[in-house]
């Protein structure tokens, strides 16, 4: 499953990207970084083994337990009583590595490396006869692999596959048609939403805000806020962590590896302190959606299922100020293009905020507010024209406001327009950032829609697609003009989706005044559409069977719907 995705700008990535590497003041951050985690871990060790020794059941574990439960655990307490030494004496396994050699003469020891003496070895590999590949040629085929062209895309997905969370980090060469998984991040929970950031920031990086970077900020069902370089390979622990998580790197500049006031056990009552009760300085539940200001680039805010709004400063790593206008989760948010310090804001509470993030807690109750039926999904305001916004709802709905005409109450709100675009909700919606009018929506009906804006005539349906990607919950634009026609699509099945829209019929149609022809082809011209993905190992496709002609991709065109069918 791909809960989020986001685009990184062409040029934005470094063309060879760095290993991971562990140098005395990194070891001592994410030795930091671990101590909670794993003093918490040992805590709950120990009282699963004095509930074991005692005989007392884990709390959880009630009348309910299976019989099978039951027997594996009169097992583990056999072994753990030793009543299980007489079935394994007949092996002699506390001799085993001394057993004789026959003939009753006292063998070699077989511990491991026991006959490193008579081993031969060279102080060079080159004089090694056995070793006949350069170490050069295999480091350079390496960085070959690993190479990000400046005509490349990255695309960064937000995953989950077999309980294992993670980012995935594809590179797309649009004009090779082809899309790869470059590397990988694991995360320690489930992501939610994913933003990426031209600002360098954490493991020590001075406060410097004309500097450019390559990282993505990730926010998960924990309540902290995880910062990655992305131009680093193998990463084990995030650069920075916004929240109560991160204080025990935020609290020493200098990475004193034993300062005072973050001993194990003072770091340790911290985090056993976290409730759900609202903090001014950290979030206290799931991080449910992130906008990075691209006007004042060292402010990144946060919404969270605690029902407040943070706005974080990336230069201090600290939580500036913190909001609570909302009554229930907030679910999505997002920054006025022009005006750098107006926030937009959606929640469960069936409402829309437009805030300046200026004015005091107490002046918020006077911000206006849009109602809608339903909960909110998301908003975004049109960069086309900074006057008006957008807001889908979880019951298919589609809102378009303008800002200048602000309702008394939520009640009172009259949208310009409103659609029923999904039967279902529409978990994911963008807007073309370089084609004015141009809309994509997402749904968990499995439906991707493509919209045509126009001032007079209003929406339009241009082409409807199943991409196979299951149920949608994110559909991106590319964010170069080169590529603006490109849009990502991922969803419950876990597959990542390139779709070239300029290559659907109906969508040159349409925009036929503001596209230009796809590989030299006039807009008349039948053009084979485009719809990308990660290539499966050819191995793996025989030894599933492989895909039968007119099987998966003959029923994928038969759901594929646009206006020209109808």
């Amino acid at each position: 499953m791909i809960t989020a995705s986001t685009w990184v700008p062409r040029g934005a990535a470094a063309q060879f990207p760095t290993k991971y590497d562990i140098d005395e003041k990194e070891l001592a951050r994410i030795s930091k970084l671990a101590k909670l985690q794993l003093k918490d871990a040992e805590e709950d060790l120990d009282e699963a083994r004095h509930g074991a020794q005692n005989g007392a059941p884990h709390p959880e574990e009630k009348e309910s337990d299976s019989s099978g439960d039951n027997q594996e655990g009169n097992v583990e307490m056999a072994y753990m009583n030793g009543d299980a030494d007489d079935d394994l004496k007949e092996y002699d396994l506390d001799t085993y590595d001394s057993d004789g050699a026959a003939g009753g003469e006292k063998g070699d020891t077989m511990a491991m490396f026991g006959n490193a003496r008579s081993l031969a070895y060279h102080a060079s590999n080159a004089e090694d006869p056995y070793i006949t590949m350069p170490e050069n040629d295999e480091e350079g085929e390496e960085r070959e692999d690993l190479q990000v062209l400046a005509t490349d895309n990255m695309v960064v997905a937000a995953k989950v596959e077999d309980e294992v969370a993670h980012l995935e980090i594809y590179v797309y060469e649009d004009e090779a048609e082809n899309l790869y998984v470059h590397h990988d991040i694991m995360l320690p929970a489930i992501p939610l939403c994913v933003e990426w950031l031209d600002l360098p920031v954490g493991k020590g990086i001075a406060a410097d805000t004309n500097s450019k970077g390559n990282y993505v900020a990730v926010g998960t069902f924990d309540p902290d806020i995880e910062l990655w370089d992305l131009d680093t390979i193998d990463s084990m622990y995030p650069n920075t962590i916004l929240g109560q998580g991160g204080e025990a790197t935020t609290a020493k500049p200098d990475l004193d590896p034993d300062p005072s006031s973050n001993t194990p056990q003072t770091l340790n009552k911290k985090r056993r302190k976290k409730s759900n009760k609202a903090n001014p300085n950290y979030h206290v539940d799931a991080i449910l959606s992130l906008a990075a200001n691209r006007q004042h680039r060292n402010l990144l805010a946060s919404s969270s299922a605690d029902k407040t709004v943070k706005l974080w400063d990336l230069t201090t790593q600290q939580c500036a100020k913190s909001y609570s206008y909302h009554t229930d989760k907030i679910c999505s948010i997002a920054w006025h293009p022009k005006e750098s310090t107006v926030l937009l804001s959606g929640s469960y509470d069936r409402t829309i905020i437009a805030a300046d993030l200026r004015t005091t807690e107490s002046s918020m109750v006077k911000v206006p507010r849009w109602g809608v039926e339903s909960d909110v999904e998301t908003v975004a305001w049109d960069p086309h024209d900074s006057n008006y916004f957008y807001a889908t709802t979880e019951c298919g709905m589609i809102h378009f406001h303008d800002i200048r005409l602000a309702p008394s109450s939520p009640s009172a709100s009259k949208p310009l327009w409103k659609l029923q675009a999904h039967s279902e909700s529409v978990s994911s919606f963008d807007i073309n950032p370089h084609i004015p009018g141009f809309l994509v929506t997402g749904s968990t009906d499995k439906e991707t829609k493509i919209w045509n804006v126009s001032p007079d005539k209003g929406p339009s349906m241009i082409v409807s697609r199943n991409l196979g990607v299951g149920k949608v919950f994110t559909t991106r634009f590319a964010p170069d003009a080169e590529v603006g026609f490109r849009l990502a699509v991922a969803g419950s099945k876990g597959a990542m989706q390139i779709w070239d829209t300029s290559t659907n019929a109906a969508v040159r149609g349409a925009f036929a005044g503001r596209i230009e022809p796809s590989r030299g082809k006039t807009g008349e011209e039948e053009v084979k559409e485009r719809l990308i993905g990660v290539q499966e190992d050819s191995s793996d496709e025989e030894d599933e069977g492989g895909v039968e002609p007119g099987g998966e991709g003959r029923e994928r065109e038969d759901e594929w719907e646009s206006m020209d069918d109808v």
